[in-house]
């Protein structure tokens, strides 16, 4: 379904009514200092400066490419040991319990960690993303496996598809969704994790203008610096969406009332 203007001014309204509600405290009625709120006026111009003045793009630049790197890694990772747990009890017993007890440690308290082993460059902070995005993609898929009918499952065996054809035609099929809303997830956490990874003494990305501003106690840049990580999530999500409406266009689902 193609986005209509009154789709897409439905979609916007909420962001439209806080960016005014920001504007009327602080540029309007003055309720912060505009050094610990710039108004989004001040915000848009310190953005347009480091566009033009400074490196903003290319920072940018180096930090999508650790995020896409770690997406893909670590969403590649999560589907190949949930597909392998949830096919074969064997997998199950030597992978889930693993994976579930490195779910429960938080990604950010693996960074010391990886310092020590990899260092301070690239790849620890590409790691880190890939770590955060597997997990929500390993359960998926692994649970939509291990959901799918099982009267599916007799009835192509009744129609003689050996185990290849069943998993190709039957159990795969069946995971494509949950998998597409676990990319989404996995997206929404590679930016969580780009944040953490970017912490480890960049020298360049987003994270290192977000520490410098911080250093020099400028709001208006470290704002800029959320709204380009806000801007990252939401284009991955709607990478995310696209790829579900294309693949899984012919379902005809709940809209909401």
């Amino acid at each position: 379904m193609s986005a209509t203007p009154l789709k897409i001014a439905r979609r916007t309204s909420g962001v439209l009514i806080i960016l005014a509600l920001w504007e009327l405290s602080t540029a309007v009625l003055g309720l912060f200092e505009p050094n610990v709120l710039p108004s989004p006026a001040t915000v848009l111009t310190t953005f347009e400066d480091l566009v033009a003045h400074g490196d903003l793009v290319g920072q940018v630049g180096t930090s999508v490419r650790r995020a896409l790197i770690g997406v893909v890694l670590g969403v590649t990772t999560g589907a190949t040991l949930g597909a392998l747990s949830g096919l074969w009890r064997r997998g199950e017993d030597l992978i889930d319990a693993p994976v579930q007890m490195l779910q429960a440690v938080p990604f950010t308290a693996i960074v010391p960690l990886f310092i020590v082993w990899f260092g301070i460059g690239e790849l620890p902070k590409i790691l880190i993303i890939a770590f955060g995005a597997a997990f929500p993609m390993y359960l998926n898929v692994y649970g939509a496996i291990r959901n799918v009918d099982v009267k599916l499952v007799e009835a192509a065996r009744v129609f003689g598809l050996t185990k290849p054809q069943l998993i190709r035609h039957v159990i795969l099929p069946a995971a494509v969704q949950p998998a597409l809303v676990a990319l989404r997830q996995s997206m929404a956490i590679s930016v969580v994790a780009l944040v953490a990874a970017e912490q480890l003494n960049a020298s360049s990305g987003i994270g290192f203008i977000l520490g410098q501003a911080r250093e020099f106690l400028r709001a208006d840049i470290v704002l800029v610096c959320i709204a380009i990580y806000a801007a990252l999530g939401l284009t991955g999500d709607l990478i995310a969406r696209t790829l579900e409406r294309r693949l899984l266009g012919w379902r005809r689902t709940y809209r909401g009332a």
